[in-house]
């Protein structure tokens, strides 16, 4: 684990439903944030190619065989990513010319092998050497995701070793499941990759009581997204129509210390690239003083956690 760590916060939304645009899109912006010194580069839930916010929005999306849903559905794969392909190879080809970590949210598709027509909410983890190194599939969609995304599993629920640390994730309501906490803790984590739509009150708390519970730095990652960006194909509420820049991710991104105390307090209505150098890596293992739920706050004797690997 290296001392000191430069995080590029990657703030921002995609080209909505554009594979190939989000992905010129991100190179401008993850190249900024090397510029700027980022050697760990993080990019919110579901980036590639955006969270399906207009499950909150749009108010006819879950009637049932509603043709607008189902086009959009269609939009969705056909501009999801698959694990491996040429642009996931470029993703490693990403990090690996700018010498960085790279964390990012996709929506993953199969196509090949065991294809299907489900996407899940996906996690990738690439190294400065640029290899994926961690790939989470989101355990439980959470709410209407569910009309979208299938459920994950316990593959690759892991912190993984890096250049400047053990880095781990989880996507959004992950962070309510006590077991999935436990079994990150468990891992080793130094960082923790926290990645939300956005970063609301609640979800502050959340990514405090996991840094404090964890006692690792948690960098909390939401994004912009604008109501220009739900496809015009689908309905809006009266109160959003004709206001195409109001922000419905409003970002909230921040670091939270192991203390459960802001390294970087909440960074709303940013739409761009946050760069923060955290210079204080060993309170990890200052603040396990008191507590350290992986070693002697915790009773193996009475409660025995088994983790199924399964993908």
């Amino acid at each position: 684990m290296q001392s000191s760590i430069t995080v590029g916060i990657i703030q921002s939304g995609p080209v909505y439903l554009d594979l190939k645009k989000s992905l010129e899109k991100l190179t401008t912006l993850v190249s900024e944030a090397a510029q700027k010194g980022a050697e760990l580069i993080v990019v919110g839930e579901s980036w590639l190619s955006g969270y399906p916010v207009w499950l909150d929005y749009s108010p006819n999306m879950g009637l049932w065989d509603y043709e607008p849903t189902k086009k959009v559905y269609a939009q969705m794969w056909q501009n999801s990513v698959e694990v491996p392909s040429k642009t996931t190879d470029y993703l490693c080809h990403l990090a690996q010319t700018h010498q960085a970590v790279l964390v990012i949210g996709i929506n993953e598709k199969i196509t090949k092998g065991k294809g299907n027509g489900t996407l899940y909410n996906g996690l990738l983890t690439i190294s400065s050497e640029g290899k994926i190194i961690n790939h989470r599939r989101k355990l439980m969609p959470t709410h209407t995701e569910r009309l979208v995304h299938g459920i994950g599993d316990g593959y690759d629920l892991a912190a993984v070793d890096t250049k400047i640390g053990r880095i781990s994730g989880a996507i959004c309501w992950e962070h309510w499941m006590p077991l999935t906490r436990q079994t990150l803790h468990d891992s080793g984590e130094h960082i923790h990759i926290a990645v939300w739509p956005k970063v609301h009150e609640m979800h502050q708390i959340c990514s405090r009581q996991y840094a404090f519970e964890g006692r690792c730095f948690v960098i909390s990652v939401g994004q912009m997204m604008y109501v220009r960006d739900i496809p015009a194909i689908l309905d809006l509420p009266d109160d959003l129509k004709n206001q195409p820049d109001i922000a419905l991710l409003n970002g909230g991104s921040c670091i939270v210390a192991p203390n459960g105390q802001y390294e970087l307090k909440p960074q709303f209505d940013m739409d761009g690239v946050i760069i923060y150098t955290i210079d204080n890596m060993e309170r990890i293992y200052e603040e396990r003083l008191s507590l350290d739920v992986t070693g002697h706050y915790q009773r193996k004797d009475v409660f025995d956690l088994k983790v199924t690997k399964t993908r």
